[in-house]
């Protein structure tokens, strides 16, 4: 018999009754460095779980590889952790996760395949699924809590009835948890939307909701589906998450606050969304593609009680105070905000121009059209297109379907514009100055869509390219991946301005590793790393205008900042601040 199991009125654990009040802490956008002191806040606050999701294009980047088990992606460490916190877990393996992550957790290499039908009982999909679960169970088996660890649920997919309504894939995706091992309470989550429910849950599972508000509408509604059984908030929406260009949103901490209460009133379980919302490190947000393109930023703060950077907020406070009303909450007081690094000036003083180092950065592939980055293989990053015009004067560049997602184009080396999926570009004027002039087009992967039926748009160039109506043939394409900078070759640099893609190094000396937050005035778009660490991507757009440097990334003496600044810059320096800035807030 699992450990967690299910009465016509709640929950038992071990026999017991028990009642599930679990906050959402992703692992991977975690630094695993602060896993252990981010689960002691959980606690803290009174919850007796955590959720997390488990990426599957993380933990398998390449088809028929190895899984991936180790740094941010080591999620038998970060269950001990749990256990040793005295938490229990509600692991949600996918495959699909959304979770405002790239591809919404399914690989690109299986979503670039045009001819599968993602999230369905298409052979060829849960082919793929089944290899991936045969690589993945076996060594979280151990944490499960059958084997007497604290992982006390698995969910079945993700929110399916919003997307589907193949009830054999869900059958198969049950079986398949089964066959390998899981034994613990199985578990559906869908909007609380009767269509939704309908779709989306299994006979014989337990159905969850996800919602923020009318509490009393959307538990009727999980009623209604479910004559009896545990009543389950699997999603409880406390915040929301940022896109390029958009305000910053926050949800007020009281408002939040009255909606948990009334949920825990009514007797049911709950899994705070998000407790603690963490960072989309490296290339790995999502993005959402209704009406337009939208990228997810860098911060996953999503106005969690937990802050980015582990501080609790007033929303931490508020929710501690409700969850005493209604179960134990440690006598312990509530912690304090964390230790940041004093402001600390950077000097970017070493410089390696983009362009001029593709050649050395990766082999270029030679085509007659451009490929998409799917084509080549590449997950994310960068892929530099490259080709001679044919004749002078003034004409239209015209990229039949588009760009995915964003193109930067040179002539000779100078930029003359930029084509974004997000305004639908697809033409460009251009003077060409010279016959066999070299035409250059960076393209940027910014996220994968992650909701709904664009997951898996290619990436890349996503047609012919034409100038004045004639196709230009012959190719060269670097991809770029970008996964560590520290193999630039730098040189030194007194430049206070630059107006081309290119990579900036500096040093700068810490006592004590605390953490911080990196601000870039006069920097324009790009990437940033700290000895080697992949901070993300900024972009003066905003709303985000400083990234979370984790404090377990520095290092006592001497650290190193590199910027892939893919615009321009007014000046040389960054700055190490001890406030973040997210942007103006919409509430």
């Amino acid at each position: 018999m699992p450990a967690l199991t299910t009465t016509p009125d709640g929950f038992l654990l071990h026999g017991e009754p028990f009642r599930i009040i679990s906050g959402a802490m992703h692992y991977f956008r975690v630094h695993p460095g602060q896993w252990a002191d981010r689960l002691r806040k959980a606690r803290l606050m009174g919850l007796n779980a955590v959720e997390t999701y488990v990426p599957w294009n993380a933990h398998q980047p390449d088809p028929g590889g190895p899984l991936v088990l180790d740094g941010l992606l080591d999620l038998p460490r970060y269950l001990r952790l749990a256990q040793e916190e005295g938490l229990h877990v509600l692991l949600r393996p996918g495959p699909y996760i959304c979770a405002e992550w790239d591809g919404g957790g399914l690989p690109s290499w299986l979503t670039s395949d045009p001819d599968i039908r993602l999230r369905s009982s298409d052979p060829r999909f849960t082919g793929a699924v089944d290899r991936y679960l045969d690589l993945l169970l076996p060594p979280l088996l151990p944490h499960l809590a059958a084997s007497g660890g604290p992982v006390i649920a698995v969910q079945v997919e993700n929110e399916y009835g919003a997307y589907g309504d193949d009830a054999a894939y869900l059958k198969h995706l049950e079986q398949g948890l089964r066959a390998r091992g899981v034994e613990e309470l199985l578990f559906t989550c869908d909007q609380a939307d009767p269509a939704h429910l309908a779709a989306g849950s299994l006979p014989g599972t337990l159905a969850t909701g996800t919602f923020g508000g009318r509490i009393e509408q959307s538990l009727a509604r999980l009623r209604a589906h479910r004559a009896e059984g545990p009543l389950m908030c699997s999603e409880f929406w406390v915040g929301w998450f940022d896109h390029w260009g958009g305000p910053h949103h926050t949800r007020d901490a009281a408002d939040a606050a009255d909606g948990l209460d009334r949920l825990l009133a009514a007797g049911a379980s709950v899994n705070i969304y998000m407790f603690h919302g963490g960072t989309n490190f490296g290339f790995t947000n999502g993005a959402v593609h209704e009406h337009a393109y939208t990228p997810t930023v860098t911060s996953y703060d999503y106005d969690a009680p937990l802050a980015e950077c582990g501080d609790p907020t007033p929303k931490y406070h508020a929710f501690r105070e409700v969850i005493a009303r209604h179960a134990p909450v440690p006598g312990e007081p509530a912690p304090a905000p964390g230790a940041k690094l004093p402001p600390t000036s950077v000097v970017l003083d070493h410089r390696a121009p983009l362009l001029p180092l593709a050649g050395a950065l990766a082999e270029p592939v030679r085509t007659d059209d451009p490929p998409t980055m799917g084509d080549l293989g590449l997950r994310a990053g960068f892929l530099l297109h490259r080709t001679t015009l044919p004749g002078a004067g003034e004409g239209l560049l015209t990229f039949a379907g588009g760009v995915g997602d964003r193109a930067q184009v040179f002539v000779d080396g100078a930029p003359v514009g930029v084509l974004e999926r997000e305004r639908h570009d697809e033409t460009l004027p251009l003077l060409v100055p010279r016959p066999g002039a070299v035409l250059d087009v960076l393209v940027e992967h910014m996220g994968g869509v992650n909701y709904g039926p664009r997951i898996g748009s290619p990436k890349g160039l996503l047609g012919p390219v034409a100038f004045n109506g004639t196709v230009l043939r012959g190719w060269d394409c670097h991809p770029l991946p970008l996964d560590d900078p520290r193999t630039v070759p730098f040189v030194p640099s007194a430049a206070a301005t630059d107006a081309v893609p290119a990579f900036h190094r500096g040093t700068f000396e810490v006592l004590a590793p605390a953490d911080a937050f990196l601000a870039l005035p006069g920097w324009t778009k790009g990437q940033a790393w700290i000895n080697g660490f992949p901070l993300g991507r900024y972009w003066n757009r905003g709303p985000q205008r400083t990234l979370y440097v984790p404090g377990p990334v520095l290092r006592p003496g001497a650290n190193e900042l590199v910027l892939l600044e893919l615009h321009a810059t007014t000046g040389t320096r960054a700055l190490l601040t001890d406030t973040p800035d997210l942007g103006p807030e919409k509430s």
